[in-house]
């Protein structure tokens, strides 16, 4: 379909034909053909849901293409050589606060970090951060970390990183959900200012907010995957003959999404101004030094709908939560229906609906199960339960997808389903905390219909918390919040009256900057030459370059991020640093299969001068420890059931006289074999002082068998045959692979999670210098622990280096980057911490502990067994550590397992490269 132009513009800077994408059985856009224009300011308009944010990742080449043609600055975004030529001129700011940031770096250190990737030298860095925070007003808070700053801070910071490469398109998903309104002016003065700068440069954005698309020079309306209208604000009104755009969105509606909807009327409240619902005295809520709430006072009549306007972070969930009782405040007292607010006073809070800001439903039940489970919960008596359901699922339209699960469902009934499982005990106080967020206009109005049902007719109090000026101006009263504090509270009107304000919006930023912030600068005013602004946006040439196919520069940017990270998480600070030291004296002194002082005793039926040296030579012996003798069978199972013995000797009667009649005698041991190794090391030990003792016995007596064999047992390298020479050279490795691995699983999934993954996609950053920019810290960090553990090895265990230190230092180098690999392998190809964690485990120690040859020899294995023991990485490990350590083995006579090891280290990492993807699908 052909896609009318703005007058006077160039070639569309992005050209979609058929585009179609998928996420499972759901169909996110449905067969989208659309030129968008080059130079000005493009919007997509639409509530969540609708496609928007699948549209834009496409365009940034964030997501693989389906179907469809995906043509951005000349060239199709389906070849990898052309998104890796135009990635440097596209800047993609995804949805979410502060969603491309890192929260543990201050806001030098998020900026440094990407003016690194696109290839800055240290002057243009400088000068670009300070030209964008003095721009953007954070040239004050360049020491803070990220997760510190204020939504509309992040915001901007996420701005700043978009811009600090110069792109010709600039891409933003929602950019201003959930900022306050003058945190939206200012960024909106920001783009402004920038576009002067860079009159060629096109930008692209995504919102919900009808408000701010005014200011857009082109629109494109979306719904349900396929695209309802496009062009000028002002042609949208004139097409659909409305006053705002929102009641032109709405008119592009097709006509079975809008049929039944009516503009909401509020009928003016009719009260008894004495019946308060709600009253708090100076409410305040710390955490530690942080002072969430600052002495909130407000009182509320029955019936009223009360709106609470601010932006995130400045105390309104938090205010709620003190008045339903899920919080206890620290200071100030609150009120209920005349009740002082107590946690565990059940009987007010049953009088309370809450529907929180992410949909409290259970997705495991279907929307039944989820209202018959609330009214179980809040205590409504069992035999009204199905009927309570039944008016919900009346009253609030549910009776159609009574059946289904919640998350099968369309926003806008998940929306209902919310309200009704907070209504289903029929509270007297509804509290609403965002509850219209990513909504569509005609399921916002629906939902403010059944509220003023709710508030008029049934003479429920509702508090509400909004963010759209449209939905705070149909409240009775609103308090405006900002930093914990309440700024003024009274009706809308009153408040655009009292500042003297044309709008509502007006009349908030008002209050918000003489609480302390920035005015938003006039565009009229601001176009000074040579002010800060004038800079950003310069030196585009450095950015546009060819980018090499490797750049170390952009791989030192990834170790030097994620080197702070690992410097600034306590948790994995201290499983790096401690955990291979704690394990180590766990398994090194726990872990041992030396078999001494074995306590036993002995049942002697013979009392004789034969029977005494036999258990005198027992008795001598390093392994055995002796007991008071038994007395009978029923003492000796007595002792053995409570594990007082290991061993028990019976010598049977006659013992002494048949041995030197030369006839057949028989002594029993009982042995424990509750542990059958221990028990079969106890049996070899027995048979061997037996052979030994008769030995005795033949040559003191003169007697000489008629054939005399010995056999002499000689050890090398642990001639005590003792467990601690052994196993320490083999714990070793076996922590030097598992922590390691464990820690860089965490690596790549964690970003993945976080959503920061998106830098990955949308950078000139390749998989080979990302992985490797997070591998080499953990490496170092493995070495570390290697050193600690050889330390403790010599000096704690006294298990002495007799080989080459040398040798084992190299193949521990590469061990390192085997077993990091390994767990950059598992969080590649997962998608979450825990299975990242777990796979990282499983592909560790099992392997390890069974076919790399850490208690049985490689060479016993069959099968597939004794493959994956020849080509396991531990397996060489295990064999070059024992051989230094017991064996005094140096790089020649280890060269054998040098080179699997050797080869191990691209083998899989190559596999992690190849498996970790660049797009996402």
């Amino acid at each position: 379909m052909a896609t009318p132009q703005p007058a006077g513009t160039a070639d569309p800077v992005v050209r979609l034909s058929g585009v179609r994408q998928r996420y499972g059985k759901t169909e996110a856009l449905r067969g989208i053909d659309l030129d968008i224009p080059a130079g000005c300011m493009v919007g997509l308009i639409g509530p969540d849901g609708v496609g928007k944010s699948s549209l834009l990742s496409l365009i940034s080449g964030a997501r693989a293409i389906e179907d469809g043609s995906v043509l951005v600055l000349g060239g199709d975004m389906a070849s990898k050589r052309h998104r890796e030529a135009v990635c440097p001129r596209i800047a993609y700011m995804p949805q979410g606060l502060g969603r491309n940031l890192y929260p543990t770096l201050s806001v030098e250190e998020n900026l440094q970090f990407f003016a690194r990737l696109f290839g800055h030298d240290t002057t243009e860095r400088r000068r670009r951060i300070d030209d964008l925070t003095r721009s953007t007003g954070l040239s004050a808070f360049l020491d803070r970390p990220a997760g510190k700053l204020s939504g509309g801070m992040k915001q901007k910071l996420g701005l700043c990183c978009a811009l600090i490469h110069d792109p010709d398109l600039l891409i933003l998903d929602e950019p201003t959900t959930g900022v306050d309104p003058l945190a939206r002016a200012q960024f909106w003065d920001l783009i402004a200012r920038i576009r002067r700068q860079r009159p060629g440069m096109s930008v692209i954005v995504a919102t919900a907010y009808m408000d701010e698309a005014q200011r857009f020079d082109w629109l494109v309306a979306m719904d349900n995957g396929v695209v309802l209208a496009m062009g000028s604000p002002a042609q949208m009104l004139a097409r659909t003959s409305s006053g705002s755009l929102e009641q032109a969105f709405i008119e592009l509606l097709p006509m079975e999404r809008k049929e039944g909807h009516t503009p909401v009327v509020i009928p003016p409240l009719e009260a008894d101004r004495n019946e308060i619902a709600i009253e708090a005295h100076d409410l305040t809520m710390r955490f530690g030094d942080f002072v969430a709430v600052d002495h909130v006072s407000f009182r509320i009549t029955r019936g009223e709908i009360f709106g609470f306007l601010g932006s995130n972070g400045c105390g309104k969930s938090t205010t709620m939560k003190m008045l339903t009782g899920l919080l206890a405040a620290t200071e100030g007292r609150a009120w209920l229906f005349g009740n002082e607010v107590d946690p565990h006073d059940i009987a007010t809070r049953q009088r309370v609906g809450y529907m929180s800001q992410a949909f409290s439903l259970y997705g495991e039940l279907t929307v039944r199960q989820n209202l018959e489970l609330h009214a179980r919960l809040f205590h409504v008596p069992a035999p009204e339960i199905a009927g309570r359901v039944a008016e919900m699922a009346t009253r609030f339209d549910l009776g159609p997808v009574l059946d289904e699960l919640p998350e099968k469902l369309p926003l806008g009934i998940r929306q209902r389903l919310s309200l009704a499982v907070a209504m289903v005990h029929k509270p007297e106080l509804l509290i609403l905390d965002e509850p219209t967020s990513g909504v569509d206009p005609v399921a916002r109005d629906a939902f403010w219909r059944l509220l003023v049902e709710l508030s008029r007719r049934d003479r429920v109090t509702i508090f509400i918390s909004t963010h759209f000026m449209n939905e705070a101006e149909r409240c009775d009263r609103i308090s405006m919040m900002h930093a914990g504090k309440v700024l003024d509270s009274d009706a809308p009107a009153r408040l655009v009256e009292k500042r003297g304000a044309a709008t509502l919006e007006d009349a908030f930023i008002g209050y918000l900057v003489d609480a302390g912030g920035d005015a938003p600068v006039d565009d009229e005013m601001d176009g000074r030459e040579g002010s800060d602004a004038a800079h950003v946006g310069s030196g585009a040439a450095t950015a546009h370059t060819d980018k090499p196919w490797f750049s170390v520069q952009r791989m030192m940017s990834y170790v030097w991020r994620e080197a702070l990270e690992l410097q600034r998480d306590p948790v994995r600070g201290t499983l790096a640093l401690a955990g291979s030291v704690i394990l180590l004296l766990v398994m090194g002194f726990g872990i041992s299969m030396d078999v001494n002082d074995l306590r036993y005793a002995v049942l002697d039926r013979d009392q004789s001068s034969f029977s005494e040296r036999y258990r005198l030579d027992i008795a001598g012996s390093r392994y055995f420890v002796e007991q008071p003798p038994i007395s009978g069978y029923a003492d000796l199972d007595r002792r053995m059931i409570s594990g007082e013995l290991a061993l028990a000797i019976e010598i049977p009667p006659g013992f002494g006289r048949s041995l030197l009649r030369g006839e057949p005698v028989t002594i029993g041991a009982w042995f424990d074999g509750a542990m059958p190794q221990r028990a079969e090391t106890v049996q070899g030990y027995i048979q061997g002082l037996h052979q030994s003792w008769l030995a005795d016995q033949t040559r003191s007596a003169g007697i000489s068998p008629e054939a005399a064999v010995t056999v002499e047992n000689r050890f090398r390298y642990n001639p005590d045959v003792k467990s601690m020479p052994a196993m320490v050279p083999t714990v070793i490795p076996l922590l030097l692979l598992m922590l390691p691995a464990m820690l860089a699983a965490l690596a790549v999934v964690r970003e993945k999670e976080t959503g920061s993954i998106i830098n990955l996609y949308v950078t000139p950053v390749t998989r080979s210098e990302f992985l490797l920019g997070k591998q080499l810290p953990y490496v170092m960090l493995a070495m570390v622990n290697f050193v600690v553990m050889t330390l403790m090895a010599v000096f704690l265990f006294g298990v002495p280096i007799t080989g080459s230190l040398p040798a084992l230092i190299v193949a521990a180098l590469l061990f390192s980057l085997a077993a990091t690999g390994m767990g950059l392998l598992a969080s590649a190809i997962t998608k979450s911490q825990i299975a990242a964690l777990f796979l990282a485990m499983v592909g560790t120690l099992i392997p390890a502990a069974t076919f790399a040859g850490m208690t049985d020899p490689v060479s016993s294995l069959e099968g597939s067994g004794r493959i994956v023991g020849e080509i396991y990485p531990a397996t060489h490990m295990f064999t070059i550590s024992r051989g230094v350590f017991n064996k005094a083995l140096g790089f020649a006579d280890l060269a054998g397992s040098f080179w699997p090891l050797l080869l191990s280290v691209p083998v899989i990492l190559g596999l992690s490269i190849v498996l970790l993807r660049k797009q996402e699908r």
